[in-house]
């Protein structure tokens, strides 16, 4: 499979040089190779009419930085620039797919297309400053702002969406019929993968920032909501409360990423009593890795 790594280094350069219309460039330069995957989601790169709904909008809402604020992103640039980050993105990158070659797992594409994109801190704060999507095979994009706490974890992000394109190659993602069950294996899956390839020490904040009295808590208001269907319901346990009142969503009481947490766990400890590695983990159904993991069925 060819990997191609888009050089944003270059076009975040170009785009703050421009002087007018940079979401005209951010469209057609910086997202245009990403159309397929914008389609698939249903997001033009331009709304038919002024300020609607198009990949500018939803770049926003995904927590990427706004194109104009040219200040902020110019200082986070210069610090991808020192560390080297489309680098370590072709390291990464290649290093999942030594795995997935050694393990006969496979992307269900001919080509597997990386964007790195600047975040935005303040929308990304619950996220540390880091998120990714790699829901479609073919795509990743992860964006950032750089820091201290997430530069090292980089590498953790980037497998974890990777682990998105292997998934979605063997199960289909049903956006109207998810359940909460199913999401929860999912992000589990990703963030075990990344353990896998990188250690626990560098996983996300949306694993990593729960005790054991909270995870306790959360598992118990999971567990009796793991058939619930639909995204927005679903999406309700699997962000917790400020999110789900930020898109509109019922809270349903639980902290930032409950669910990532929870799934997590729960994949961790099937693998563990199970005696099963991550290559064979993903290819298994939710309702095994839930019956078999002690979590929720006792």
């Amino acid at each position: 499979m060819r990997m191609i790594i888009e050089d944003t280094i270059d076009q975040y350069e170009r785009l703050f040089s421009t002087q007018h219309n940079k979401e005209h460039f951010f469209r057609h330069t910086m997202m245009k190779p990403f159309e397929k995957m914008w389609n698939m989601i249903n997001v033009p790169l331009k709304a038919k009419q002024q300020n609607g709904y198009d990949v500018i909008m939803a770049t926003k809402m995904l927590g990427y930085l706004d194109v104009t604020d040219t200040q902020t992103g110019q200082q986070a640039l210069k610090r991808l620039q020192e560390i080297q980050a489309l680098q370590t993105a072709d390291i990464t990158l290649n290093h999942c797919m030594d795995f997935i070659e050694k393990h006969i797992l496979q992307i269900n594409a001919d080509e597997l297309r990386f964007g790195l994109y600047l975040g935005d801190p303040k929308k990304l704060e619950l996220q540390k400053g880091y998120c990714g999507f790699g829901g479609i095979p073919g795509f990743i994009q992860i964006s950032l702002y750089p820091t201290a706490y997430n530069i090292p974890r980089i590498p953790a992000l980037i497998a974890h969406e990777f682990h998105h394109n292997i998934r979605f190659s063997y199960f289909e993602w049903d956006y109207g019929n998810v359940t909460v069950g199913d999401y929860l294996i999912i992000e589990g899956l990703a963030e075990s993968f990344a353990k896998e390839l990188y250690g626990e020490h560098v996983l996300g904040p949306w694993v990593t920032s729960f005790d054991k009295e909270e995870l306790n808590y959360s598992k118990e208001v999971i567990k009796e909501a793991l058939h619930t269907k639909g995204f927005a319901e679903v999406s309700s346990y699997m962000f917790g409360d400020i999110i789900a009142k930020e898109q509109d969503f019922q809270p349903v009481g639980l902290s930032p990423f409950a669910g990532y947490a929870v799934g997590y766990q729960a994949v961790q400890s099937f693998m563990r009593i199970n005696n099963v590695g991550i290559e064979e983990a993903t290819l298994l159904g939710t309702d095994e890795i839930l019956r078999n993991c002690e979590l929720f069925y006792t």
